[in-house]
């Protein structure tokens, strides 16, 4: 939350709340997330987690924050609820993590 706040405060938010924007206060085009995800990761992570190819892109960060609350034992409804989907879709992409957390009584 510091590096948040942080940023918030040298950096401000756009008129409608968002965070990030272009330096001309427009929408942020998907292309340059993925560009500078590929230099973060550069900066921040060593040759060898690189070439492992951990959070190759932002997208696989959900993945690994829905797993996880699956496995820490957060109720598998306020997960869906978390991650915007419904139960369902939870449960067909999330399975595997829910049954390894223990919270779930295989027959």
């Amino acid at each position: 939350m510091r590096i948040l706040r942080a940023h918030i405060e040298r950096f401000g938010v756009a008129p409608d709340g968002r965070l990030f924007r272009s330096q001309a206060g427009n929408y942020v085009e998907p292309a340059a997330y993925g560009t500078t995800w590929a230099r973060a990761r550069k900066y921040v992570l060593t040759r060898t987690e690189l070439a492992s190819g951990p959070a190759k892109r932002p997208y696989d960060l959900r993945r690994a924050g829905i797993s996880f609350w699956l496995y820490s034992g957060v109720d598998p409804a306020e997960c869906a609820r978390r991650a915007g989907q419904s139960i369902e879709v939870l449960f067909r992409h999330y399975a595997k993590s829910w049954t390894a957390s223990g919270s779930r009584q295989t027959a």
